[in-house]
């Protein structure tokens, strides 16, 4: 999945295709800290586990990356709350 994810660095977020819309997460990035800021899924498409496949897409990217994250989204918090995989990336 996160291959099909794109970081529009312009603006700030990350993006996913989907059907006829668009998932997004936006974010701050300073030096080794990501902060994911908001999780946005086309309304049509929610319970349908778009956002969590956008967020454990941005997480395998962020490790990738070697970063931390502060997860100020409650969805992106709740996600790392119910995958202890991913608690080495926090910060």
């Amino acid at each position: 999945m996160s291959g099909d994810i794109r970081d529009n660095a312009v603006q700030h977020r990350f993006e996913l295709d989907v059907d006829d819309g668009m998932a997004l997460m936006y974010y701050r990035l300073e030096p080794g800290v990501i902060t994911l800021l908001h999780t946005e899924v086309p309304p049509a498409l929610g319970g349908h586990g778009i956002g969590s496949a956008l967020v454990r897409g941005v997480l395998d990217i962020v490790r990738a990356r070697g970063l931390k994250v502060v997860p100020k989204c409650p969805f992106v918090a709740g996600y790392m709350g119910r995958h202890p995989e991913y608690n080495d990336l926090a910060r």
